[in-house]
């Protein structure tokens, strides 16, 4: 049996789909299953142990026909028996159905008219679990497992690495990182408010250093932070695999809603999540060590203050 998934989105919209992923694995062992994402996500498998090879579509791109040509010609060339879809255009739909895979699950609201097997969406759920509903498509009924990771040996020898580097000793080390919303913006949570965090932690004298998470989109922001406060330190791990791996090793880590936000909750390492209540669905409400801290609207109506308390509170 060979199954393949199709998953829109970014690194973290990969992530919470991870679950799935692991049941679809359980109930087919033997199975082959692949998935289809955009050229971003890619990374987010070096983390997953339940996909055998991932092919990549620019869902988000103005393709061409040749291109989706060529996407038919490789779903064919595997003869796939199944397919689970996110939403995607009904063109991807359309071609997919044309291409003849016995086993068609999705949404209801999505292009139904392509799909054999179509699942309702209960989007006011944790979206985690809302994936996961797509497995009754196939007429699985298994609770949803908890959204783990699988990092590889090499990443957490070079994590391991990192914190003697960035000698951050026995005490331990808080995580910080926010990543901006938009590409113009320095971060998703104002600069002066996390002045005022960085201030407040080092007051306390706990022992614990404060590390920047470092990514893609906000090297900004970590320069501003450490412009003004030379005691803070960066690190900025090359893959996916070293970002979960130096999570991992933290007591804690404050973010916004993100990859490494998803990252912290697969690893266990305790997470205070700043969210607005539009993505407070993309944080698990049942989990001990994973604390929202939401806005109406606004991250920025967040007072540094209000995550002061929680992260001290006892």
């Amino acid at each position: 049996m060979r199954i393949l998934a199709l998953i829109p989105g970014g690194i973290g919209n990969q992530l919470l789909f991870f679950p799935t992923l692991e049941t679809l694995k359980q109930q087919y062992p033997k199975a082959a299953i692949d998935v289809l994402v955009e050229p971003r996500a890619k990374k987010a498998y070096r983390v997953c142990k339940n996909v055998d090879e991932v092919l990549v579509f620019d869902f988000q791109d103005r393709n061409s026909f040749a291109d989706y040509l060529n996407l038919l010609g490789i779903v064919r060339d595997r003869e796939y028996d199944a397919l689970v879809s996110l939403k995607t255009s009904w063109r991807i739909k359309l071609l997919l159905w044309l291409n003849g895979i016995p086993t068609r699950v999705g949404y209801q609201d999505d292009s139904p008219l392509y799909l054999s097997n179509s699942v309702p969406r209960k989007s006011e759920q944790y979206t985690a679990l809302m994936y996961h509903d797509l497995v009754t498509g196939f007429g699985i009924k298994a609770p949803c497992p908890p959204l783990t990771i699988n990092v590889p040996t090499q990443d957490i020898s070079w994590a391991e690495s990192e914190q003697q580097g960035l000698m951050l000793g026995d005490s331990g080390y808080i995580i910080l990182c926010d990543e901006p919303l938009d590409t113009t913006d320095i971060s998703a949570y104002p600069v002066p408010s996390w002045q005022k965090i960085v201030e407040d932690i080092e007051q306390r004298q706990t022992g614990l250093s404060i590390v920047l998470l470092q990514t893609d989109t906000n090297q900004a922001w970590v320069t501003t932070l450490i412009s003004a406060n030379g005691n803070l330190k960066a690190t900025a791990p090359p893959d996916l695999g070293k970002m979960a791996a130096i999570i991992a090793g933290a007591n804690l880590i404050l973010c916004n809603n993100s990859a490494p936000m998803q990252l912290a909750i697969a690893s266990n390492t305790y997470t205070f999540a700043l969210c607005t209540t539009k993505d407070h669905r993309e944080v698990p409400q049942d989990r001990e060590n994973c604390v929202p801290i939401q806005s109406a609207n606004n991250l920025a109506d967040i007072k540094p203050e209000t995550i002061i308390e929680q992260l001290w509170q006892e």
